[in-house]
């Protein structure tokens, strides 16, 4: 296999994440009030939200399920993308109205900026904007990020506007990247960057790694900071699914040869391409539409 053949497109993205809910109009109303999000279809127990015709998270009513123990692996956050600074702050604002429970706390990472929630069920949600790639700096390979303190209200106040107040649903909203708790990096490292064929970004020794397709500074992140040693995470509430999206069929299929060739377990119906980690997240891969 040719090195190419090795590593994701670099046009890769992630698409919609989904959550099994126990109160699923509870969870609409958390994405669509406070986080701003459209509801784009509501059949039955499944509810999809998102942005334009972008799909962000699908909620999927499953009251039977308990939540997963503590210190299991599973979702750390999924990490929705805004189009401008504005387009962040109004979404800041609206939780900060509807849901200020929520706050978790909020960070210049360099390359993004970035505020943190826990949605009512546990989830955790990042709501975040990037800076220009120009002004991302790498050095020997790795993204440089940094975690330095923003304060939400001076954000605020520079960025929203009595329009925004009004109409917070500004702009277009994305699943930037997803962000999950794993029982060890190095196993991490091997299915995600061996396997499935991301690049690392960044490393923090042996507590989390980033990794990206195209010199993005990360679609997935991996970490063991509340789940170092858990084992494969039994079907509970929480992270249904991750999905990464790939620029057209026959890059799915390469995903699929490439998972073959590793001698890892897939499920493919012609239009995507299922597979589990080594924690039981499923990640399908699917080609954009």
């Amino acid at each position: 296999m040719t090195m190419n053949q090795d590593l994701l497109s670099a046009q890769t993205g992630m698409g919609a994440v989904t959550l099994r809910v126990g109160d699923l109009d509870g969870m609409i109303a958390y994405y669509r009030d406070a986080v701003t999000l459209e509801l784009q279809n509501h059949e039955g127990d499944v509810a999809v939200l998102g942005r334009r015709d972008v799909p962000v998270v699908i909620l999927q009513h499953a009251p039977e399920l308990r939540h997963a123990a503590p210190r299991s692996a599973g979702l750390y956050h999924t990490a929705i993308l805004f189009e401008s600074e504005p387009a962040l702050a109004a979404a800041l604002y609206s939780v900060a109205q509807h849901a200020p429970g929520t706050f978790t706390g909020s960070a210049d990472h360099l390359v993004s900026k970035a505020f943190y929630f826990t949605d009512p069920e546990g989830n955790g949600v990042e709501l975040y904007w990037d800076r220009a790639r120009t002004e991302w700096s790498w050095a020997h390979g790795q993204i440089e990020m940094a975690t330095l303190f923003i304060d939400p209200n001076d954000f605020l106040q520079q960025n929203v506007t009595p329009e925004l107040v009004e109409n917070p649903r500004l702009g277009g909203a994305s699943v930037g990247h997803v962000h999950l708790s794993v029982g060890d990096v190095a196993t991490a490292r091997e299915f995600y960057v061996d396997k499935l064929g991301f690049e690392t970004t960044a490393a923090l020794g042996n507590t989390a790694l980033f990794v990206s397709a195209g010199g993005y500074h990360h679609h997935m992140a991996m970490n063991v900071w509340e789940s170092r040693g858990a084992g494969r995470r039994p079907l509970a509430l929480g992270l249904g699914r991750v999905e990464i999206v790939v620029p057209s069929l026959d890059e799915v299929g390469r995903v699929g040869e490439r998972l073959d060739h590793f001698r890892t377990p897939t499920r493919d119906d012609g239009a995507s391409l299922t597979v589990t980690d080594p924690w039981n997240n499923e990640i399908r891969v699917v080609a954009a539409r």
